[in-house]
């Protein structure tokens, strides 16, 4: 019979300090990690707070121009909407009043009993009578077809206006949902850039570009020398009347979806001023752009809108010399800027 052995047993000693010192370097990396010998990150210089701060301002511009174009869509379907329903409300006048005639005719009907035709024509006292007043009923059947037509006409286009309608509020609920979207876009953007830029010194935030009133103040006003020289040198005079009126807005606020008088986003500025120079431009920088004749940037004139980023979602005025007036993002006012202070993508003349 072979021998049976019993199995070695584990010394349990060895393991629990094996254990031990895994839990003991565990520990200590975790606590170099969380700050006992580790590095925090460095803090971003004003240069990368600027840039990204630059980075989140035009993207709040790509979403605000898309906000302007989601309302100007919504305002009008809710136009459309106003229009359905008060020309329901006229069909639908002229539907009662052909009910009432209608009811009118079925009224005397019923009052003259309907006896047979032949049956009265025998029992008249006077058939020459009798025959001019059944060519008056007949005339009178024919209205009464015709009141009928007119009552299922009606009915008809009632109901061709109320769906019409149901299709308008759905458009609308569309659009207020996008609205909402591109809202908490925008305000989520510029939070984010407002913290950033929180965390700067007052010296750090007027060399990033925060502290530009002082800028916008000392800029050229309508009546000086430069704002008179843009006019003359714009190409007719509605150009010429833009170009004053955004000179005399010069250091107004910023606020985005904003079309004037006292505060403008960047195509609210650009519609305003040519608002005041009698010409309707659209709302958005992406509809601006194709409101005249695309312009090389060689042949700018005072008046001409040029515009910025390969998006197309920022827009201003050129006033000669290279320069243009723009409502830059929350940080600076309506001010005077060179044409080549963001990526040019084109220019239009609108006049």
């Amino acid at each position: 019979m072979g021998t049976h052995r019993r199995p070695r047993q584990r010394a349990t000693g060895g393991g629990r300090a094996r254990t031990a010192a895994t839990i003991t370097l565990a520990g200590a990396a975790t606590a170099t990690g969380l700050g006992g010998t580790g590095h925090a990150d460095p803090q971003p210089t004003a240069a990368q707070v600027r840039a990204k701060v630059d980075k989140l301002y035009q993207e709040a511009e790509v979403a605000t121009e898309k906000y302007n174009g989601a309302k100007e869509k919504a305002d009008a379907a809710e136009r459309r909407l106003e229009e359905l329903r008060d020309e329901a409300a006229r069909k639908e006048d002229r539907l009662n009043s052909a009910r009432e005639a209608l009811g009118s005719v079925a009224a005397a009907q019923y009052r003259s009993g309907g006896l047979d035709p032949a049956l009265q024509l025998a029992l008249s006292s006077d058939p020459d009578r009798y025959l001019d007043g059944a060519a008056f009923v007949e005339r009178a059947g024919s209205r009464q077809t015709a009141a009928v037509g007119r009552v299922r006409k009606e009915l008809r286009e009632i109901e061709r206006l109320r769906g019409a309608a149901r299709v308008e509020v759905s458009s609308l609920t569309s659009r207020r949902a996008e609205l909402k979207r591109h809202r908490e876009t925008v305000t989520g953007k510029l939070e984010s850039a407002r913290r950033l830029l929180s965390r700067l010194t007052a010296e750090e935030r007027a060399r990033v570009g925060d502290g530009t009133g002082d800028r916008a103040s000392r800029a050229p006003s309508a009546g000086s020398r430069e704002g008179l020289s843009a006019s003359v040198q714009a190409p007719d005079s509605r150009a010429a009347a833009a170009v004053a009126y955004a000179y005399r807005k010069l250091g107004s606020p910023y606020v985005w979806g904003a079309t004037g008088p006292n505060a403008f986003d960047c195509s609210g500025l650009t519609q305003a001023a040519y608002r005041a120079a009698g010409v309707s431009l659209p709302r958005t920088t992406y509809a601006q752009i194709d409101a005249g004749r695309r312009v090389g940037r060689s042949e700018l004139l005072p008046g001409d809108l040029v515009f910025f980023y390969s998006g197309i979602s920022h827009v201003g005025i050129y006033v000669g010399n290279g320069r243009m007036i723009h409502a830059p993002n929350p940080s600076a006012p309506v001010r005077v800027a060179p044409v080549d202070e963001m990526p040019f993508a084109g220019a239009a003349r609108v006049v």
